[in-house]
Formats: structure tokens, C-alpha cells, sequence
């Protein structure tokens, strides 16, 4: 196997850990309609580092980066909306 198939690999791998790990968090707080635990300046700042990330990885071509980020883009904008309507 060549090196850069195991790089792309392991980076695929952290991806999914790391997007995937919120995936329970986000179906916790649509079930349960509270985000009161999630400060706006968090979730202001936690959002616009994905929405770099994603950037980023768009301009590298690193399906990797942007792909977890799109992900992890829309989980946070579900939270998101949870505190909105929820307050």
C-alpha cells in the first residue's frame, strides 16, 4: 500500500472520529430541545473555525478537512437552531 493511501486514511479515519463524536451531542439536544448549555460565543466561535476548516480544505482539495467540516457545520447549525427556537 502506498504512503499517501494510508495518510488519506488515517485522515479520514480522524475525521469521522472527530465529526462523528458530536453526532450524539446534536441528536441530544434536538430530542430534548435545550441548548441552554451551549453559550452563544461558543457555538459563534466553535462555527466560524468550521467554517474556516471547510474553506480550507476546499482550497487544498482535501476532501478529508472539508468534508468532516460540512458535517460538523450542519450539527452545529442544528444546535443552533434548537437554541433559537428553544431558547
Amino acid at each position: 500500500m502506498k504512503p499517501e493511501t494510508l495518510v488519506f486514511g488515517l485522515g479520514i479515519a480522524a475525521a469521522c472520529l472527530t465529526t462523528g463524536s458530536w453526532i450524539p451531542q446534536a441528536l441530544q439536544t434536538i430530542r430534548t430541545r435545550s441548548a441552554r448549555d451551549f453559550s452563544w460565543s461558543y457555538l459563534s466561535m466553535f462555527g466560524a473555525g468550521i467554517a474556516l476548516w471547510f474553506v480550507y480544505g476546499v482550497l487544498r482539495h482535501d476532501v478529508a478537512i472539508w468534508g468532516a467540516n460540512a458535517v460538523a457545520l450542519v450539527l452545529v447549525s442544528g444546535i443552533v437552531r434548537v437554541k433559537i427556537k428553544y431558547g
